[in-house]
């Protein structure tokens, strides 16, 4: 006889377990199901250790300019065994925290690879034993894994994934990233800091393309005075890996073909959502490119059956899972949250420097009809970043001329990451610039930046 529960959860990554909790707060007995690590690859293989990576490489890239700071460092170094065995303890330490809030939430966890086998029922497979679960609702939060080039297949040696990049055995001395979104960036960021000779490939017109233009063409330029090498518009299409290293055939903007030699290669080129063999097909779940589709609530077209995460398609982020998982359970529960809005989910990229945003690019601000208002203010122009040694970057916010609605913020610098969710609040709050123009930033801080640019908008700056 089948286990029988009010909510199944499929799969413990941030969109699954943050589900399976508020489903338990609210008093739905539950049981999550997960075939690896509870965590799934956010805390794992993803934002977390990469993060502790990064860290890695910020202080080493600081240790290298201690001089600016007054300071003496002999001959810096680096063991790159102890670095990779840091990050790893710190997924293990956030993996284990998730086992600890199952636990404390009530939430049966049930270890092994599900399957939807009919209309509110999941089989779970374990070495070669099967257990049967029921549930009136099944949350399917499978996530994503990452998309590889059909000529360049990973073989963890010299082409990798990012799973590849986060555990190197050895340190690569040139380096070729393929794809210049968030994680090819930050890949490329680590290495180079790290003392690799990085080149990054990217077939669109610019790097980081899903941000403001002005953040990706201030990007480019730092990267590229920071050693790295840019290819836009080009696309690599012959990856050959040999004991030594990575032969690539590159073809560039004006349409030459060239080959380059590289020790390793990173293909970063976006992610492929996890839903092959789960038993959409069965219950006739509708997808679109492999991706399943749902509606504000997280509801798919199969009554009792939702989709959160990765799965369900763009923002590929952590924090849109967790937050669309309490939306889709609330209601669930008959609950009356709002739907889950796209447009205030934040973006970061943690490279140095970081780049941050949310909402409207002013690009598209202007393609869906709005006439914009558009303030930006330097970090030169900030005490607290001149002190930090940080005068790179900028903060820009777009407006509404016609009501002050805050339609984007866009930021490059040191800790925009950190600061970003000032206009996250902002945009959830639907605040003008009235409000933001009234509001008292702490000084010396980074985030008078924020204050400066919406003056700047509206022409009232008071430190350029």
């Amino acid at each position: 006889m089948a286990d029988s529960y009010d909510l199944i959860v499929l799969g413990s990554g941030p969109g699954g377990y943050v589900a399976a909790i508020r489903a338990s707060q609210l008093g739905l007995k539950t049981a999550i199901v997960e075939r690896e690590l509870l965590g799934g690859i956010c805390l794992n293989w993803g934002c977390i250790p990469t993060k502790a990576l990064l860290r890695t490489s910020e202080i080493y890239h600081y240790m290298g300019h201690a001089d600016a700071y007054g300071l003496t460092v002999e001959k810096p170094g680096f063991d790159l065994s102890k670095i990779v065995q840091r990050s790893r303890k710190v997924a293990g330490q956030l993996n284990q925290g998730v086992k600890g809030l199952m636990k404390k939430h009530k939430i049966t966890v049930v270890e092994g690879f599900g399957t939807l086998t009919g209309k509110g029922k999941l089989s779970v497979e374990k070495d070669g034993k099967k257990t049967d679960l029921e549930a009136k609702n099944i949350i399917v939060a499978t996530g994503a894994r990452a998309r590889e080039l059909p000529f360049a297949k990973a073989d963890g040696k010299r082409i990798w994934t990012y799973r590849h990049a986060m555990t190197p055995e050895e340190m690569p001395t040139k380096l070729l990233v393929i794809g210049s979104g968030a994680i090819g960036v930050e890949f490329a960021s680590f290495y180079s800091d790290m003392g690799a000779e990085v080149t990054i490939v990217e077939m669109l017109p610019r790097i980081l393309p899903v941000e403001d233009e002005e953040v990706s063409a201030f990007m480019e330029k730092a990267l590229t005075k920071q050693g790295m090498k840019i290819l836009t518009g080009a696309g690599v299409e012959k990856l050959d890996a040999t004991a030594k290293g990575v032969t690539a055939v590159i073809k560039t903007k004006d349409g030459k073909a060239e080959t380059a030699e590289f020790s390793h290669a990173i293909v970063a080129v976006g992610i492929a959502p996890n839903t092959e063999n789960i038993g959409l097909e069965t219950l006739g779940v509708k997808t679109d490119r492999g991706h399943i589709i749902n509606d504000g609530y997280g509801r798919t077209n199969v009554d009792g059956i939702l989709a959160i995460g990765d799965v369900a398609g763009a923002p590929w982020l952590a924090h849109k899972a967790m937050h669309e998982a309490v939306i889709c359970v609330e209601k669930l529960a008959g609950g009356n949250p709002h739907a889950f809005d796209k447009g205030n989910i934040p973006g970061c990229t943690y490279s140095r420097p970081q780049v941050a945003s949310v909402g409207l690019t002013e690009a598209k601000a202007k393609e869906a009809g709005h006439k914009v208002k558009v303030g930006k203010f330097p970090f030169i122009g900030n005490g607290k970043a001149i002190a930090l040694g940080e005068p790179e970057g900028f903060i820009k916010t777009v407006f509404d001329d016609a009501t002050g609605e805050l339609l984007g913020a866009h930021m490059v610098g040191a800790e925009v990451t950190e600061l970003i969710q000032g206009y996250g609040i902002a945009r959830t709050l639907e605040t003008t610039e009235a409000e933001l123009m009234e509001t008292t930033f702490p000084h010396p801080t980074l985030s008078e930046m924020m204050h400066e640019s919406v003056l700047t908008a509206y022409g009232r700056p008071l430190h350029i």
